[in-house]
């Protein structure tokens, strides 16, 4: 695997080194060693899958609250997304700063969002399958999010037609 640290300290972009031969190619996408070797959280504690029938479905900001902060590996399995990471640490010199990539099917490209961060994806076509590997169990009391509209954060999104979660809608403005 071949990794990339982004503009916001512990999250990392993560490309498959393809070993490829007439029959096709192989891939490592998980090596608790390498990502331990880096700092970063090895512990895989649940596996989640996010189907989107529409280009343009926008689902996060989310994360979950100590104690049941999480890291995240993001990976399209097919389709495409324009994903969004942001940073929440109050202590961090880039909170309230975001990253986007662009994880789709055809590269393989992974995303590792470290604790503190929060998650979104809007999907750039139809029928786009996204993947998850979680650090922690899901603890719904401590299920948060952000708006992905919010002014505090500037995120610009590249669909103008969204389909957005009741829930997503309705987070409230981030203090400032």
């Amino acid at each position: 695997m071949i990794f990339t640290e982004t503009a916001l300290p512990g999250a990392w972009i993560v490309d498959v080194e393809r070993l490829d031969d007439s029959r096709g190619f192989f891939a490592r996408t998980w090596c608790e060693r390498e990502f331990a070797e880096r700092g970063l959280n090895p512990r895989l504690a649940q596996c989640n899958v996010s189907f989107n029938k529409r280009r343009g479905t926008l689902r996060g900001l989310h994360y979950q609250a100590a104690p049941h902060r999480e890291a995240k590996l993001i990976r399209c399995t097919r389709g495409a997304i324009h994903d969004v990471i942001l940073d929440l640490r109050p202590d961090s010199p880039t909170f309230k700063r975001h990253v986007a990539v662009v994880l789709d099917a055809e590269s393989r490209r992974m995303l590792y969002v470290p604790e503190g961060l929060a998650h979104g994806f809007q999907t750039l076509e139809d029928d786009t399958e996204v993947f998850y590997q979680m650090s922690a169990f899901y603890a719904p009391d401590h299920a948060r999010g952000v708006r992905w509209n919010d002014p505090a954060f500037g995120i610009q999104w590249p669909e103008a037609e969204r389909t957005i979660s009741e829930r997503d809608q309705r987070y409230s403005d981030f203090p400032a």
